[in-house]
């Protein structure tokens, strides 16, 4: 098991400098730069001086090596917009974020696994027909849409939740806040968990072990959930660790539409604003969230599935 974690750890590792490096290069080589930030108007000597302050005077390979050091201990440089420290910036945002991240794979998970069990055991009949359809117009309809209509008809007409922000200090308010933009990343995140749950129960119980319990007289109930459930969740899992990515590019479009004060919405304010030391910062942060997130996902189908870290 520690050769295991060791080795995942390592991965994360080279994984990480391999984006910093990619992100780091494009922003820095692609036309405009971040010399794009000095003004047309500037005289000779303030372009100058910004370059300076940039360090834009020095090679690229230096300059990421500057950046890579001071990152290391913990500083991602000043924001290019507001003079505030990026790690600031970024922390500032990051519990919103979460919010919405939590709670969607929470509701994702949940009534992702109790939909594919009932749509494997109503298997090609109407239950299992709606659940699927379902899941194909959840993958199909893009979320910005989605979301604009469910303002319009939530907020717009009906009156029942506000448009956008996060709410007051209260519970309630917070809670009528994050529904409607939990419920449109839900509707990225669940499906496939609804799919993969019906076909890893579909194959399961088709296996021997399982006719084996129903030949001993077992009760459905117990032949289900005590025995192919268990095994059925396996790939389940792993498909969670897939998900996360997906669900923070969701957060982008989402925290957008809603005016939700998040890490999406501040990573589209970053771009606008050509502020290429905030946008450096958010991809690292984001980078090792999804991959913190992975390497939690990967023990615990170690744990699960004991060969996965024989072949680890």
């Amino acid at each position: 098991m520690l050769q295991f974690v060791i080795k995942r750890f390592g991965q994360s590792i080279v994984l990480i400098l391999i984006v910093t490096i990619i992100t780091f290069f494009l922003m820095n080589l692609a036309p405009g730069g971040p010399s794009s930030m000095m003004r047309l108007d500037a005289t000779e000597e303030e372009r100058q001086a910004i370059a300076e302050q940039l360090g834009l005077n020095d090679p690229v390979v230096v300059r990421y090596g500057n950046w890579l050091v001071n990152a290391f201990q913990g500083d991602l440089g000043l924001s290019l917009s507001s003079g505030e420290p990026v790690m600031d910036r970024i922390m500032e945002r990051v519990p919103y974020t979460l919010q919405l991240a939590v709670w969607t794979i929470l509701i994702s998970v949940i009534v992702g696994i109790i939909l594919g069990i009932l749509s494997a055991k109503k298997r090609n009949k109407w239950q299992d027909h709606v659940i699927n359809f379902g899941s194909v117009i959840g993958l199909s309809v893009p979320s910005f849409w989605l979301a604009i209509m469910f303002i319009l008809l939530f907020s717009v007409q009906l009156g029942w939740l506000p448009s956008s922000g996060v709410g007051g200090a209260s519970l309630m308010e917070q809670f009528t806040s994050s529904l409607m933009p939990v419920i449109i990343l839900s509707t990225a995140t669940l499906p496939t968990i609804v799919r993969f749950t019906r076909s890893s129960m579909l194959e399961v119980v088709s296996q021997n072990f399982i006719r084996t319990s129903r030949a001993k007289g077992l009760k459905e109930r117990v032949v289900i959930y005590s025995h192919a459930l268990r095994n059925a969740l396996i790939p389940v899992i792993s498909i969670i660790g897939v998900l996360i990515p997906r669900l923070l590019s969701g957060t982008v479009i989402v925290e957008s539409v809603f005016g939700w004060p998040g890490i999406g919405r501040l990573i589209v304010e970053a771009a606008e604003g050509r502020d290429y030391n905030l946008v450096m910062g958010v991809t690292v942060i984001v980078t090792i969230v999804v991959i913190i997130s992975n390497f939690i996902v990967d023990i615990i189908y170690s744990k699960v599935d004991p060969r996965v870290k024989n072949v680890g």
